[in-house]
């Protein structure tokens, strides 16, 4: 999400994200697979997904008619999510499938994923035809019609002429939007003649490159999404309808999910990049099985994957989170690739995937010099925990090793940065929040029949015991909602963030599913992610829903996006239960009199006030249609992408903090053997020094500093 998000700051990028998703949303149905081998594995698969759902999920819903007639539509939704290709006559055809989604869940013949597949390959077939067909003719930019943003108010298209015109529109919105680019750096390149091109010419450019990213979208789903990924859509459409978190995680997915928690992968060594369709080597990392290789060089082109003596896997059209789960396996097996050298030739390699150090993800700090302070900080991407080794990655260890050479550098107080923090262990939750309070509850567990249990940590000792400030945004989720709401409830530290944090207060475990393959507990037809617990804050209330509120709340660039669980129709309620005994932290700075300072300088500062108006205007016309019409484009479009870049450059410092990384890191930053990694983390420290909010939260950390007291325990 936060890539997304990224993305998602320019208007270019609405619009281009609007194609990725578009396309990510289609599922190419093929004929291939349709054995009784496989068809036998699928409704194996499904029917003991139906039976975990139904009894083992922390709110079970009854899988009946009213369930059915839910994945119906959603599941078409997501094969078309703009309504641009089936027809209403496709949607009618299919309606008597409509109450027997929970039949088939139940053990009866799958039928209605064949059945739609049918009517997919045909419509998906024209349309592949109809976005060329359209892109071929110059489109007229000075009629006056608008293309909807949001399709939930259409109905499906009643005839072909109705259809065509909806793709038509929307072509002609990707087209308009490179287009207007285009124009507006010709205007800025007025006076050098020899780069002017006609108007024409640059429409027939804007055409082009939509057609060259429509191509490449169709590409990906030809080559991508097979038969096992419609069927693996269609299982996640059920699942997430229990709650938005409950997911089926296939074979390679599960894989990605645990490489993902334990901060551990074993692969080839190289990072990839996509340009064009096509997966290239943007680096290898010194020591790694491509490094020891010899044979594989950057810029090379991977143009298949193999697993061992496997049938290969045509690359092409993949981008590179696809490829890179080809790629990746289990430690000492083998992957051959097929790759195009620079001088044209082919050739297949064979490496043996080995454990690659991935400390990029792991916890990291810096130190703020914020006038005489100097103030630590502290970036926790996730809370990673590797409980398969006994020397596996923890985050809290290595949050704790953080903390140990912050205090080596005689650092006056501490910020936690979990923006964009995503979750991950409990345990390391409650070993985390230890070190600063010392012995005591730190989240409250109830499972479906109301059974509640306290998590505590048990260790009287303190490792940091100084002014501690936790940064949250949209983004922080689970884990990360855990830490802030415990530290909030003792008064350990002040949480400093948006008005919210994501909302996400249910906990996860994985059920294999079919047999078990291995020791590392893989199963032959990957896992269930069921949702079994619900946590609650120490206080009683959930963060179910209604998340986090911080103490200091900042105007977030990011409001006005609907990326939390609130936003979601399956999320689950917000309720509370009981309060678990605990004491306030007992050497606390004046933590009420800081944050009553903080939030009335914040309400009085014009910048914040600017960022919140922006992003309410922004909220408010995210979903107004788009006119086609050059002229209202540009008006429209003028505004929108003026306030998003205001906010942009709002949100980044015009003059950088002085930020240094501690004497034990410099090696990691200057003189990394792997020369992109150091680069990376230098930008990352650039990308520190200038960032508004730890800035903000800096001068709160300051302000804890200077108001430092002993206080009562209630």
């Amino acid at each position: 999400m936060q890539k997304f998000i990224q993305f998602m700051k320019s208007t270019k990028g609405i619009i281009i994200t609007a194609i990725v998703l578009f396309g990510t949303l289609f599922f190419a149905f093929t004929r291939n697979g349709g054995s009784d081998k496989y068809i036998n594995q699928r409704k194996k698969i499904l029917t003991e997904i139906g039976s975990i759902l139904e009894t083992q999920h922390y709110s079970p819903k009854i899988i009946n008619d009213a369930i059915s007639k839910k994945v119906f539509k959603k599941y078409l939704e997501e094969l078309d999510n703009d309504k641009t290709l089936f027809f209403q006559s496709d949607i009618n055809a299919l309606k008597k499938y409509e109450t027997t989604m929970d039949d088939e869940i139940h053990g009866a013949d799958i039928q209605f994923v064949p059945a739609v597949s049918a009517i997919y390959d045909k419509r998906i077939n024209e349309v592949m035809l109809l976005y060329k067909k359209i892109l071929a003719k110059p489109f007229n930019f000075t009629t006056n019609e608008y293309n909807l943003k949001n399709a939930d108010s259409l109905n499906y298209s009643s005839n072909e002429a109705e259809r065509d015109d909806r793709w038509r529109k929307k072509l002609k919105q990707y087209t308009l939007e490179i287009y207007a680019d285009l124009i507006e750096q010709k205007e800025k390149n007025k006076a050098d003649t020899s780069v002017q091109k006609p108007d024409s010419v640059l429409e027939k450019e804007a055409r082009e490159k939509v057609l060259k990213v429509t191509n490449r979208m169709y590409d990906r789903i030809k080559a991508k999404y097979n038969e096992d990924e419609r069927f693996n859509s269609f299982i996640n459409v059920i699942t997430n309808l229990m709650d938005p978190h409950t997911d089926y995680l296939p074979p390679i997915e599960k894989r990605a999910f645990d490489e993902m928690m334990s901060n551990k992968f074993y692969g080839i060594g190289a990072q990839l990049q996509e340009q064009d369709g096509i997966i290239k080597i943007a680096s290898i990392l010194s020591g790694g099985p491509a490094w020891k290789s010899g044979e594989l060089m950057v810029n090379d082109i991977i143009l298949k994957v193999a697993q061992g003596k496997e049938t290969p896997v045509d690359v092409s059209g993949f981008d590179v989170t696809d490829a890179v789960k080809l790629i990746r396996g289990s430690k000492g097996t083998e992957v051959r690739l097929t790759i195009k050298k620079q001088d044209g030739t082919i050739k297949t390699l064979s490496l043996i995937r080995d454990e690659i150090v991935q400390d990029e993800s792991s916890a990291r700090s810096a130190i703020i010099k914020n006038g005489k302070d100097k103030i630590g900080y502290i970036w926790l991407q996730d809370f990673y925990a590797d409980f398969e080794r006994a020397n596996g990655a923890h985050c809290s260890e290595d949050f704790a090793k953080e903390i140990g050479k912050l205090k080596a550098e005689n650092v006056k107080g501490i910020i936690l940065d979990l923006r964009f923090n995503g979750g991950g262990s409990l345990y390391e939750v409650v070993q985390m929040v230890g070190m600063l309070i010392g012995q005591g509850p730190v989240v409250q567990v109830r499972d479906k029949d109301g059974k509640s249990s306290v998590l505590s940590d048990r260790d009287n000792s303190v490792l940091y015991d100084g002014p501690f400030a936790v940064m949250v945004n949209e983004e922080s989720a689970s884990a990360s909602e855990i830490f802030a709401a415990a530290i909030q409830d003792y008064k350990r530290g002040i949480i400093v963030g948006s008005s919210s944090t994501y909302g996400k207060g249910t906990v996860q475990r994985n059920i294999p599913l079919g047999r078990i393959l291995d020791f590392t507990g893989r199963s032959e037809n990957g896992a269930i992610k069921l949702t079994f617990q619900k946590f609650y804050r120490i206080n009683g209330g959930s963060t179910q829903l209604k998340g986090v509120t911080p103490d200091v709340v900042i105007p977030d660039i990011y409001e006005y996006l609907k990326i939390r669980e609130k936003d979601n129709d399956s999320a689950l309620p917000w309720d509370e239960i009981a309060k678990s005994p605990y004491q306030y932290w007992q050497e606390t700075n004046n933590l009420d009199e800081v944050i009553k300072k903080e939030n009335n300088e914040i309400k009085k500062n014009t910048q914040f006030n600017l960022i919140k108006n922006n992003t309410e205007w922004l909220s408010k016309n995210m979903d107004k249609p788009i006119s086609l019409n050059f002229t209202t484009f540009i008006q429209q479009q003028k505004k929108q992408r003026a306030t998003v870049m205001q906010n942009n450059s709002l949100a980044k410092l015009t003059t950088d903090m002085d930020v240094e990384v501690m004497k034990l890191d410099k090696d990691k930053f200057y003189n990394n053997p792997d020369k992109s990694k150091g680069e990376r983390y230098q930008d990352w420290l650039k990308r520190v020094k200038n960032d508004l909010y730890i800035s903000s939260t800096a001068k709160i950390v300051s302000d804890m500093i200077a108001t430092q007291v002993q206080t009562v325990a209630k």
